[in-house]
């Protein structure tokens, strides 16, 4: 017999039965720690609409009006709003408000959750009952069993002698102990206090108890934040021994909370942070310190760095204080912040506090707007390096740091048309102080006679520039696009560093040019190709005050296929491009039927006329080498081809006479069904005017293997084929399984030298344990990639 009816037709407690089932609510608390974040559907909270049809299946329905129960009976299945029941037997009691379901009970949620039981018995509002051989495999690949459940109140459900893993059963051998369980005589979930408590359990792995567990308490699978014990971590270094960190969650809002941690470390002693985090309504903002009092400074100890002159020996109380935060002021715009304060340069680089142990730190304040097609941005910026080595030092980059107050960025396109063209407008603004010159950079020019990364004092620049530019498409495809740019930059320095010949400047530019490009399409039975021919012109007077300037944001230029159809090659606003020049090249794509997909792009660039903005001297000597420095550039190109998962790109820069390489970079990836690879060359010839008088070779390999469907092995390296030095190395072991991750890993680092100077050897190791969905130990492995 079958029913199609509505759920107000149909009695309610049929409709209750599925879609609030006791099971559901007695199955409230199996999950563990991360399951219990994931997943509601086992608590009841299960919504389903209202206006869902149901359908009830049964070999008989049965009304018994003396005793006052209605029964399904026999192939009893009911489905409803995507969840289904089957029973054998359904029975509402009306005398006692009681619900029955017997006989190989089975509910099936719709979001792929099952639960199984031989029979359940529960009050028609849920807030008692019992069920009997409990049984639930999750959508997650969870499972939990218990021989029998309880509830009492609406608050208190107790389940006895249960089980749970989040391994699968073997399928040879089903009966055999999963890889690891937990087992618990009494599992009693509190609905009020919204907790999970395990009583009497253990901890089993293969089926052999390794760990009794008198008493531990979870969170609930309806508690995103609950207050308790983090998982623990294990670090270790020579300097400061092996150390546990242990951090307790305290939830004390559903908007703010505070996380403690101690870390024990054997040499140093106990360091102690603490966070605060806060969400409002309109943004974040957390706040950290962090202290520690150095039992054994003098174990920390570096060859290149007198004892002296090494702050991680100097100082006994070391400590820091951060915060970080975005506030959206109105829906166009934010504010934010990113500070840290610190005792001494180094302390939170040395002892691997969370978010600040990066050698180079930022601080920032900024404001963002975006509105349409305007865009704003304010910052204010500090550099911090956290070097061992105290200021007074000579080799003390920290003074060299320039503090930028304030860079400012606007852009602005006008949603109408000029002339049926796109008009933009971009306005910089920088100003900088630096209280030591800088004679060397994060690229390591060397302090040579007029060649200086940064000046000492002050200087500034405000950038003011207009471009218009529109697309013609000629009937044969050809696609023409004209521009013109006006640019103009107010510039000061108040600065006594030698070789600075100017006070104030003001530099204005203009730019006329023209875009030609041709895309031709080339189609074969296996294959389709576009070859897109590309010339560009552009017409400028010469750059002012060229190289007489302080260059401080223009400092990273490189020469290549990406940059050579750009309009200014420079990398920023402190120096720009000026004279004539024309770009010649062609862009190439492919698509093969096979799979495979090629790209390209091939040029050179020819200065015409004019002052070559390259061939000039200022404080970095950026043009130098670049490839660029006279008339005609040196050769660029690139190419790229991917198939499936495997892709390999090369590109490099030729000498415009001889074709010798003057730059060049391979990188390729892949991966297959027995593991990963990668590789990556990059190659620079020598430098003699930034002082590199040797050419520089790195090649870095790596990937990982499987040895059998679950471990595998890692590795990767990299070796300096100049200094003949093996750089970094790294090995690792990993064992994988649905429930389970091992790793091990092994890594030493040798820091080529810097101007003669050796720098210390570094070795590590680590590991990593974690059981899904219970608790984990350590970092993941990484082996790095490109």
């Amino acid at each position: 017999m079958g029913l199609n009816v509505t759920r107000s037709v149909l009695p309610s407690w049929l409709a209750r039965l599925l879609c609030g089932t006791a099971v559901l609510c007695l199955a409230g608390g199996i999950s563990l720690p991360a399951y219990a974040q994931t997943n509601d559907a086992l608590i009841g909270n299960v919504q389903t609409n209202p206006n869902a049809q149901l359908l009830l299946e049964s070999d008989e329905l049965v009304y018994d009006i003396n005793a006052k129960t209605i029964s399904a009976v026999g192939g009893v299945q009911i489905d409803y709003d995507g969840n289904r029941l089957v029973a054998r037997q359904v029975t509402y009691d009306q005398k006692t408000g009681r619900l029955k379901a017997m006989g190989k009970v089975e509910i099936v949620e719709k979001d792929g959750n099952r639960i199984y039981a031989e029979n359940l018995d529960v009050t028609d509002d849920f807030r008692e009952g019992f069920v009997n051989a409990l049984r639930v495999e999750s959508a997650d690949n969870t499972r939990f069993a218990a021989e029998s459940a309880e509830r009492i109140g609406g608050e208190i459900t107790t389940f006895n002698n249960g089980i749970y893993t989040a391994c699968e059963p073997c399928r040879a051998q089903p009966d055999k102990a999963p890889l690891w369980q937990v087992r618990a005589q009494k599992i009693v979930w509190n609905g009020k206090k919204k907790t999970i408590r395990f009583e009497r359990g253990r901890f089993e792995m293969f089926g052999m108890p390794l760990a009794f567990l008198p008493a531990f308490e979870i969170a609930d699978p309806t508690v995103k934040r609950k207050s308790g014990f983090l998982i623990p971590s294990y670090k270790s270094e020579d300097d400061l021994g092996s150390g546990v960190s242990v951090p307790y969650f305290w939830a004390l809002a559903p908007n703010y909370d505070l996380t403690l941690t101690g870390t024990y470390y054997s040499k140093q002693g106990f360091l102690g942070e603490a966070e605060w985090r806060h969400r409002l309504t309109n943004g974040e903002y957390s706040i950290k310190v962090a202290g520690i009092s150095q039992q054994d400074p003098n174990a920390f100890h570096y060859t290149n760095i007198p004892d002296d002159q090494n702050v991680d020996r100097q100082n006994t109380g070391r400590g820091l204080i951060a915060s970080k935060g975005a506030i959206n002021i109105n829906p166009r715009w934010t504010v934010g912040w990113n500070v840290m304060a610190q005792t001494d340069k180094s302390f939170a680089y040395r002892y691997g506090i969370d978010d600040y142990d990066n050698y180079n730190i930022t601080n920032q304040i900024y404001l963002t707007g975006i509105n349409d097609r305007n865009y704003f941005d304010l910052r204010f910026y500090n550099f911090l390096v956290q070097e061992a080595i105290e200021n007074s030092s000579p080799n003390s980059y920290e003074g060299r740091q320039p503090w930028v107050m304030p860079s400012l960025d606007y852009a602005y396109t006008p949603t109408q048309s000029v002339w049926g063209g796109e008009l933009n407008f971009d306005v910089n603004l920088q100003a900088l102080h630096r209280e030591k010159r800088s004679g060397s950079n994060g690229f390591s020019l060397t302090d040579r006679a007029g060649y200086i990364s940064g000046i000492e004092g002050n200087d500034g620049r405000l950038t003011a520039e207009v471009e218009w530019k529109r697309t013609f498409i000629a009937p044969n495809g050809l696609v023409i696009t004209p521009l013109l740019a006006l640019r103009g930059d107010g510039m000061y320095v108040d600065s006594d560093t030698v070789g600075v010949v100017r006070s104030e400047a003001f530099r204005g530019m203009a730019t006329a040019g023209l875009e030609a490009r041709w895309p031709i399409l080339f189609s074969a039975t296996s294959s389709t190709h576009v070859l897109e021919p590309t010339a560009q012109l552009f017409v400028r007077n010469n750059e002012p005050y060229a190289g007489d300037m302080p260059n401080e944001d223009a400092q990273s230029f490189v020469f290549d296929a990406s940059s050579l159809f750009e309009r200014d090659k420079f990398s920023g606003y402190d120096r720009v491009e000026g004279g004539t020049r024309v770009n010649l090249g062609v862009r190439y794509s492919g698509t093969f039927n096979n799979g495979w997909s090629l790209n390209g792009i091939a040029g050179q660039s020819f200065h015409i006329a004019g002052l070559n903005s390259f061939d000039t001297d200022d404080f970095v000597n950026v043009g130098a080498e670049s490839g660029l420095e006279d008339d005609r550039s040196d050769y660029v190109a690139m190419i790229g081809a991917n198939y499936g998962r495997f892709n390999v790109t090369t590109g490099g820069r030729f000498d415009k006479e001889t074709f010798d390489v003057r730059r060049a970079e391979v990188a390729s990836t892949t991966e297959g069904k027995f593991g990963t690879a990668f590789v990556k060359y990059a190659f620079i010839d020598k430098q003699e005017t930034y002082g590199f008088e040797q050419d520089r070779h790195e090649v870095t390999v790596g990937g990982s293997a499987k040895v059998t469907p679950n471990w595998r092995v890692l590795g990767s390296g990299t070796y300096d084929l100049v200094s003949e030095t093996l750089v970094k190395r790294k090995a690792a072991i990993a064992y994988d399984d649905e429930c389970f991750t091992y790793s091990m890993y092994y890594q030493q680092e040798q820091p080529v030298a810097i101007n003669g100077v050796e720098r210390d050897k570094t070795t590590s190791f680590g590991f990593n344990i974690s059981f899904r969905t219970l608790w984990g130990v350590g970092e993941p492995v990484d082996i790095g990639g490109i």
